[in-house]
């Protein structure tokens, strides 16, 4: 049965989103539908043969998605941050998930530009 839930929940998300974070909590609210994403502890790529200490999150951002049934989707998003022990750098997985300038992902911003020019 969890299959099926993350088949459904995969059709609600950006694509591919699902590899690098968890849903942790979902709220419906009268503004709309909030998701609540963790970025997974797996480091960057690149960076696997290195030594990583885990150091939280960033802050957590906020970014508007397509709605769904007529509401409004925010997927509220914690990104990870890791030190690298041998040099103390602290490095994150780079993520071109935001349309630049907006609070939106990519993809809704395209299909919004595309009905608005």
């Amino acid at each position: 049965m969890q299959d099926n839930y993350i088949t459904l929940v995969s059709l609600l998300l950006p694509e591919g989103i699902l590899e690098y974070f968890d849903i942790t909590d979902a709220t419906l609210t009268k503004e709309g539908l909030s998701i609540y994403l963790e970025e997974k502890n797996t480091p960057p790529q690149g960076y696997t043969s290195e030594q990583l200490q885990s150091k939280g999150f960033h802050d957590q951002i906020r970014v508007e998605d397509f709605p769904i049934r007529g509401r409004k989707a925010y997927l509220c998003i914690k990104r990870r941050r890791w030190e690298v022990k041998t040099s103390g750098d602290i490095i994150s997985r780079a993520w071109k998930l935001i349309q630049t300038g907006t609070r939106m992902t990519k993809e809704f911003a395209a299909f919004l530009k595309g009905i608005f020019g």
